[in-house]
């Protein structure tokens, strides 16, 4: 049986949707996009130009849940890596955006760069658990214009090659990322039906859809690019002072922007993602590491189960800015109740010191501990083969089961866990092999993996359209 968590009663589930369409028909949310205020009046949504309020009837909230899908594939471009939704697996997507890097060498940290930045890449490539891209950490030596763009999709491709998520700055990017798109995975009705990469969205806590980066995704409509909306309320500031209010809050976010892409584009797949999480009430400064955020990622999950729609957990956060103790629990128990609710997809691996700084490090104990995550909801089976009362009654009292073929069964079957990452011996063989550290061990496996995998290439003509496409953005930005 499945170790059943549940965070929300049903009652409270309705209550949260019914407090939300009270909401989103009597408060509304700021839509500070012209483009999207106008997709919304004409779908029915009560527009008010002179404040840029927009409400929404509940009869528009229900026909978008309507439309959107329950299930689609979130493509990538190694095969057999493609993940499909609300199909009752899991994948991690390593948190993202940070802006410092622990130096590996030095333990020291600095400024990220483009190295880091591939570094990381490379290392989430290998690893089979991470099943969709972000960019880990936001690279200050790399440029801002057109051709720079160009250049980092390239990059993304080479080194990645399952499910990319991202965003982009504004609707003059749209024609290059399609263009981009097109070279790498095929036309236009390939990339609408493979979906290779989805559009992360975050609405502006409390109640704003913010205009660039929306109209950067509204550029898009007609290509059935998915969409992963992602609010960050932050409870006792942004949000509420109080877990459920929170939860409300990011509802609302995450339904205004559903009514936006369906009346755009009815059909577009769509993710249900809000990090719902918490201020430190002793600073006022975000809480990576709060107990709250697990309990709050655990209602989202079960708020998306409510309405069908495939979801993106988050977890793992901490507020220590090392690998090390504080980090490790509180990491582990921000990612377990999460977990446990299974999502489609859980953001969280890698990052310190509230998503600030990128450990690699960090990132294959985070993988590790999403594995015993998984391990833990997997449950305690009881297939008729498991109760092995005739092992018991042939043992009988003070005997031994160790070199039993059940034990061995269940050792090869799943019974067991065995972990991958740290020390499992005795003091004596540790203190033998110089006391090495889960660190040390994680570093070296680091390195290791950094030195002999090779992502999956892109063939040459791939490489030389890409090449054409970014050095025809150089021209372009050199006439401008």
């Amino acid at each position: 049986m499945r170790t059943l968590l549940q965070v929300l009663s049903e009652d409270e589930r309705t209550q949260v949707h019914e407090r939300t369409l009270s909401i989103l028909a009597n408060t509304g949310l700021r839509v500070d996009t012209a483009w999207g205020r106008q997709i919304l009046k004409d779908a029915g949504a009560e527009v008010d130009e002179s404040t840029n309020i927009v409400r929404f009837p509940r009869a528009l909230v229900e026909e978008s849940l309507r439309l959107a899908p329950r299930e689609f594939t979130l493509g990538a471009r190694r095969p057999g890596w493609d993940l499909h939704t609300n199909s009752g697996d899991c994948t991690l997507l390593v948190d993202g955006e940070a802006i410092f890097v622990l130096d590996r060498k030095t333990g020291e940290r600095r400024p990220g760069m483009t190295d880091d930045w591939l570094a990381a890449t490379r290392l989430i490539d290998a690893l089979d658990e991470v099943g969709i891209y972000w960019a880990m950490i936001e690279a200050s030596d790399r440029g801002d214009t057109m051709a720079d763009f160009v250049g980092y999709l390239r990059d993304v491709f080479r080194n990645f090659s399952g499910h990319v998520q991202d965003a982009t700055d504004s609707p003059e990017h749209a024609p290059w990322l399609l263009e981009v798109l097109q070279v790498v995975f095929g036309d236009q009705e390939t990339i609408r039906h493979q979906h290779p990469l989805s559009f992360l969205l975050c609405p502006q806590s409390p109640l704003v859809i913010e205009g660039p980066y929306t109209d950067a995704y509204l550029a898009l409509l007609g290509w059935d690019i998915p969409v992963a909306v992602m609010p960050m309320p932050l409870m006792g500031a942004t949000a509420p002072g109080s877990l459920i209010g929170t939860t409300v809050l990011g509802n609302c976010e995450v339904l205004a922007m559903l009514c936006l892409v369906q009346a755009g584009a009815p059909g577009t797949p769509f993710i249900y993602a809000p990090a719902l999480a918490t201020i430190d009430p002793r600073s006022g400064r975000y809480s990576a590491g709060a107990m709250e955020s697990g309990l709050m990622s655990a209602a989202a999950v079960e708020m998306a189960r409510y309405y069908g729609l495939p979801v993106e957990g988050t977890g793992g956060g901490t507020d220590h800015h090392i690998p090390g103790i504080q980090a490790s629990y509180e990491r582990a128990l921000s990612s377990l109740l999460p977990v446990l609710s299974w999502p489609d997809i859980l953001v969280g691996p890698g990052l310190l010191g509230g998503s600030m700084i990128l450990s690699l490090e960090q990132l294959l104990i985070d993988v590790e501990v999403f594995r015993m995550c998984k391990r833990a909801r997997q449950g305690i089976a009881s297939d008729e083969d498991k109760w092995l009362e005739d092992v018991i009654h042939r043992i009988g009292p003070g005997g031994n089961f160790l070199g039993e073929r059940s034990t061995v069964r269940g050792a090869r079957g799943g019974e067991w866990y065995v972990s991958q990452l740290g020390w499992h011996d005795t003091f004596e063989a540790w203190e033998a092999a110089g006391r090495p550290t889960l660190l040390e061990e994680a570093r070296e496996k680091v390195d290791h993996i950094l030195a002999t995998h090779q992502p999956l290439p892109l063939n040459g003509d791939v490489e030389q359209e890409l090449d054409r496409i970014q050095k025809r953005a150089q021209m372009e930005a050199s006439r401008g």
